[in-house]
């Protein structure tokens, strides 16, 4: 796979707005691997293009580095912002880990195995399977003050002053632009955030309700189907 060809055609001299793309149900297939046509659109795209996503800082990274793109992006739902050489890092760690603490004391189990490479290199929050203990994750987060986020993929424990949203702000004020220029494209609640700050949003067509309800658009196609859907029309609404 190259990133010579685009799934579109982008003119070289295109106006087109910046991206804040989610990855999960975003840029990937519905059996949860990323769809290879990433490796042709993000490279074509002229404006600056920011992952953003709930896995830990190191996935995103290394998908801006195999697709060719500028390292931009925004992990752990908002914990961590990475753009132009710029880190940050926020939110209460020892609060989560003092909430995982708690929630593995009363019998709960995170569900990922021993290596468990979904939190190793995590900075900012923590992720349970699907198949952990919900009741008890929300029972630990209410007690120590922390959200719970539920995104289809993962269970996620999170300090309520991080958001995908917040980190945008910041992402786009090392960039230079104005938030508002952004657009969006989620399927998740940990996108409702980012569709708040972005000028414009939409949902792919396998999106929850939540992010269904704050897009201004919910696409016909899901995965990335319906991402593809919106960079062509935002390349045929930038021809003269």
């Amino acid at each position: 796979m190259t990133a010579q060809s685009p799934a579109f055609d982008v003119p070289a001299d295109a106006d087109l707005p910046p991206l804040a793309l989610d990855i999960d149900g975003t840029l990937t297939t519905p059996d949860h691997t990323v769809d290879p046509r990433v490796f042709r659109a993000l490279p074509a795209w002229p404006a600056p293009v920011v992952l953003a996503t709930g896995k830990s800082f190191p996935y995103p990274v290394a998908l801006c580095h195999f697709a060719g793109v500028p390292e931009r992006v925004v992990a752990e739902n908002g914990g961590v912002v990475c753009v132009d050489e710029t880190v940050r890092v926020a939110g209460d760690a020892d609060r989560v880990a003092r909430a995982v603490a708690a929630f593995r004391e009363r019998g709960g189990d995170l569900g990922w195995g021993e290596a468990d490479t979904v939190n190793r290199w995590r900075e900012t929050e923590v992720a349970a399977r699907l198949t952990a203990d919900e009741a008890l994750l929300r029972e630990v987060a209410d007690e120590f003050d922390l959200t719970f986020l539920d995104t289809g993929y993962a269970y996620h424990l999170t300090d309520p002053d991080v958001s995908k949203g917040a980190a945008l702000r910041e992402a786009a004020a090392v960039l230079d632009r104005d938030p508002a220029e952004f657009v969006a494209v989620g399927d998740s609640m940990n996108d409702v955030s980012t569709f708040d700050v972005a000028g414009e949003s939409y949902a792919v067509a396998n999106a929850d309700e939540a992010a269904r309800a704050a897009a201004d658009e919910v696409l016909a196609d899901g995965y990335m189907d319906g991402t593809l859907a919106v960079l062509s029309r935002l390349v045929d609404r930038a021809e003269p």
